[in-house]
């Protein structure tokens, strides 16, 4: 039977929810609710356009508004939900009033974390987040001659790298020793920092941010190390889950802040679902909780969620988390975890690695590919991959999460097939390589 869907947040869970509640039952009532102007773009593409790889802002947009009205979902834009009240299926809208709902999906996104320091209430921080904002602040980034980045997470990395594509003295900020320190390994990113500094870029790792300081407005930061002129800065700091009406409302959340699902993405309340950056899922190898992935996650769990809600049934798995993003002139990616989470965790490991090539040796454009493999000991089976490359990365991320989650080996891969043409493909694949490195370095060779 027919019924009304309430979805908060216009993001890509939000969208995809949506589109889940009308695949469950076109007769379905869905109506979204977005405090910003737009829905169904690409925030993960803003970087790109201030780097200026893509040209405009307008390219990241999916759809025109009309499109939603064409697939019967009713989107109020700029328009804040302001409290859930699960009990009663409803929710409070400022200049609505009272909304009711037979369903409800809960896809409020993130914040980025406070920097916790004085001077963070200076115009001049720039969050990169909101397409309409960024539009804005590319005119200032026009302008500017010296920009700081604060925190060397994925968003940091990116910001990092287009602005000094933009030829803007760039300085990067992070109390760890390497970039992405909590997740990547150090072998990995240090191809990275190498072609940060001959684009120019003024790394400072083990430094702590102290304060933002100026007038009004940014004019410079201040470190563990000393200060640093800034005619703005990016702040890239942890992305937090937006919960803040879901734990109001009750609903149950985990270590992570995320809010707790099961399969069908349904939360601890009756009849109300979330997915996308708010909510926390299993990993598939630790079981531990995860929030904050990526897009893609995002908009498969909020196509699970809207279709449950819509009252179809489907399930959403636990993640292995292929991943991957540009940085410097290199690429980085993997699967699962590297070194620096397993051990972390406490999770013993046999290790493969290999440094191989993308193309024959003799093609032009060939690229240095090298792939580090996590095997569990005994059995050798596949727990975790991390790779830095020229090109190829993404596909060997997408296939080896899946080698994760299939329970393939080093045994399996040792052997691999692969496609050999000068043009797309070395003679050896450095992934088979690798595991045939770590089947000799377990002494099962």
């Amino acid at each position: 039977m027919p019924h009304k869907t309430v979805v908060v947040g216009g993001g890509a869970a939000g969208l995809g929810a949506a589109g889940g509640v009308k695949a469950a039952d076109p007769a379905n009532e869905v109506v979204v609710y977005t405090q910003f102007e737009d829905v169904a773009y690409s925030p993960c593409g803003i970087p790109y356009v201030h780097g200026k790889e893509i040209e405009t802002f307008e390219a990241l947009f999916l759809a025109e508004k009309e499109a939603y009205v064409r697939a019967g979902i009713d989107v109020h834009y700029q328009t804040e939900v302001t409290a859930i009240d699960v009990r009663r299926k409803t929710i409070q809208v400022a200049g609505e009033g009272e909304v009711s709902w037979d369903r409800l999906v809960i896809a409020t996104g993130f914040h980025y974390a406070d920097p916790g320091v004085p001077g963070s209430d200076l115009d001049g921080l720039y969050y990169v987040k909101n397409i309409r904002q960024a539009m804005e602040w590319d005119k200032v980034i026009d302008r500017a001659k010296v920009a700081v980045v604060v925190n060397a997470t994925p968003l940091g990395l990116e910001m990092v790298t287009a602005l000094a594509h933009r030829g803007i003295e760039t300085h990067l900020i992070d109390p760890h020793p390497w970039p992405l320190a909590e997740m990547a390994d150090p072998d990995i990113m240090a191809p990275v920092e190498e072609s940060w500094r001959e684009l120019g870029v003024k790394l400072h790792f083990n430094t702590t941010l102290k304060a933002f300081l100026g007038s009004g407005r940014v004019r410079s930061v201040l470190t563990s190390q000393g200060e640093l002129p800034a005619d703005f800065a990016v702040v890239a700091t942890h992305k937090e889950p937006e919960n803040r009406l879901a734990a109001q409302a009750g609903l149950k959340t985990g270590p992570t802040g995320g809010l707790i699902v099961d399969e069908r993405m349904a939360t601890s309340a009756p009849d109300v679902f979330a997915a996308g950056d708010c909510a926390e899922l299993p990993h598939g190898v630790t079981g531990v909780g995860l929030q904050g992935l990526t897009g893609s996650h995002a908009y498969a769990q909020g196509k699970v969620a809207g279709f449950n809600a819509g009252g179809g049934s489907k399930s959403y798995q636990p993640v292995y988390i292929p991943w991957g993003t540009p940085a410097g002139k290199w690429i980085i990616g993997g699967a699962s975890f590297g070194e620096t989470t397993a051990k972390a965790l406490g999770i013993p490991y046999v290790l493969g690695a290999a440094d191989g090539i993308s193309r024959a040796r003799y093609y032009p454009g060939v690229k240095k590919v090298r792939v580090k493999l996590l095997a569990e000991p005994g059995s050798l089976r596949l727990i975790g991959a991390q790779m830095v490359g020229g090109e190829g990365i993404k596909e060997r991320a997408d296939f080896l999460a899946t080698a994760i989650k299939f329970g393939l080996t080093l045994n399996d891969l040792a052997v691999m097939e692969n496609v050999y043409s000068p043009a797309i493909g070395a003679l050896n694949e450095p992934i088979a390589v690798a595991a045939q490195n770590g089947v000799n370095a377990a002494g099962k060779g």
